[in-house]
């Protein structure tokens, strides 16, 4: 979700060259349909835009089409820096970021419980079907930034939700393993002309985020430097932290 441009474009392309039958969504049909047509692997494509009603049905039908779904990668969301905020800007970040992610993760628990809840509860723990969810969130999340409050806000409300997912699997006895990847800022057209420093490529952040998928990993901050940064961030008690005037402007 999110094939159009960025992360999600590139996950698409890795995913396909590994041999990974694709299925590819976003906004923009046109887009969709010539990442379909140049990369071999990608089968299937359908725009859907996740601030929709009916982006559920359709993410339902996208699934049917495939035959069923082993892992689903969502990297679709908007933010801004936004010191004056602009309260279009806010409410149109919180509802993308925040109800656009419930919207699709929780279409995609109710598929899996639905078609394979009973047999995931009749067989063997290696015998379950097993659902991946994974989801770009980021370091923003770690905490609140004033040059741009509802993107950090709605970045850990993600991170929570995933955690809380994660939980609420296990109690329903369904064999789902959720991936929280946490990009530090991605040279990617959500933050073109900014001044953002240590800016990472999109397919860089792809190929480790693929890895962590590989390697089971329920939380990935991406990269090394970014890891140590949010290690940094969080020692730094609150009364402080509202004090620092940290923007990129």
């Amino acid at each position: 979700m999110g094939a159009t441009s960025g992360i999600g474009m590139e996950v698409a392309r890795q995913l396909a060259a590994k041999g990974w039958k694709v299925g590819i969504a976003g906004r923009r049909t046109e887009r969709l349909a010539a990442l379909a047509e140049s990369v071999e692997g990608i089968v299937a494509y359908k725009s859907i835009d996740i601030m929709s009603d009916d982006a559920p049905a359709l993410l339902t039908e996208l699934i049917d089409e495939m035959g069923g779904v082993d892992l689903y990668f969502h990297s679709s969301g908007i933010g801004w820096q936004n010191e004056m905020l602009d309260m279009g800007k806010e409410l149109s970040t919180v509802a993308t970021n925040c109800a656009g992610l419930v919207r699709m993760t929780d279409t995609l628990l109710g598929w899996f419980a639905a078609k394979c809840g009973a047999e995931t509860r009749d067989h063997a723990q290696h015998d379950k079907p097993h659902l991946h969810i994974a989801c770009i969130t980021s370091i923003a999340g770690t905490k609140g930034l004033g040059a741009a409050p509802a993107y950090s806000a709605s970045k850990r409300f993600q991170s929570h939700y995933l955690e809380s997912l994660q939980q609420l699997a296990t109690i329903r006895h369904l064999n789902v393993s959720i991936t929280d990847i946490r990009p530090g800022f991605v040279a990617t057209p959500l933050i073109e002309g900014s001044r953002y420093p240590l800016q990472l490529k999109a397919d860089d952040v792809a190929a480790k985020a693929i890895k962590a998928i590989e390697r089971g990993k329920k939380v990935s901050v991406i990269d090394w430097r970014y890891a140590i940064l949010v290690r940094l961030w969080r020692l730094i008690p609150r009364s402080l932290w509202v004090k620092l005037p940290i923007t990129t402007k």
